[in-house]
């Protein structure tokens, strides 16, 4: 039934905040017919703004957008020497390395590697 994760919305309350976040801080590719949107891969990152549509804004806490680096502590290093700031030390479980921090809004977001191939 479903086939494919069309974007992922984030929601902000300063799109340009998140906007340079994303595309300066991050390094995801601009859309280049959507200001507030990104791609990571071919999926789509949408940046939404919920109060313009009659909603209260609330981070997204929890389901932590895990987006694939090559070296998770490489990756760490950098984005910390640009201000960002993570929440405790990067993770090991035994198939992969993730390290959880935010963006400007609060939404939780990981870097995520797995060293260990999938079974099956």
């Amino acid at each position: 039934m479903i086939s494919k994760l069309d974007f992922i919305g984030i929601p902000s309350t300063d799109p340009e905040r998140s906007r340079a976040f994303y595309v300066e801080t991050l390094g995801l590719r601009p859309d280049e017919n959507a200001r507030y949107e990104f791609w990571v891969g071919d999926t789509c990152f949408a940046i939404w703004e919920p109060a313009r549509a009659g909603m209260e804004f609330a981070p997204q806490k929890n389901g932590h957008i895990a987006l694939r680096v090559e070296d998770v502590e490489a990756a760490r290093r950098e984005l910390e020497a640009k201000g960002v700031q993570f929440k405790g030390p990067t993770m090991d479980t035994g198939v992969c390395h993730m390290a959880i921090f935010t963006d400007p809004d609060g939404n939780d977001l990981m870097l995520h590697n797995r060293y260990a191939p999938y079974e099956g």
